[in-house]
């Protein structure tokens, strides 16, 4: 699965570590997160989704 959040925290001005912060899980998460070596669960793509004021879909795609 690809994703934006990379992309969505740069934008934001946020570190790795300040996200991760706000998520509550930990900078190697989000990283792991953006380099495509993890997919989130559901609870927390909705929580990274709500933190970026977008829906999953908007941030989360499946590979084609």
């Amino acid at each position: 699965m690809q994703n934006d959040v990379r992309e969505l925290r740069v934008e934001s001005g946020m570190s790795q570590r300040e996200l991760a912060e706000k998520l509550s899980v930990s900078r190697q998460t989000v990283n792991s997160i953006e380099t495509g070596r993890y997919d989130p669960s559901l609870p927390l793509a909705i929580t990274i989704a709500r933190h970026f004021h977008r829906t999953v879909e908007e941030i989360f795609h499946v590979d084609t």
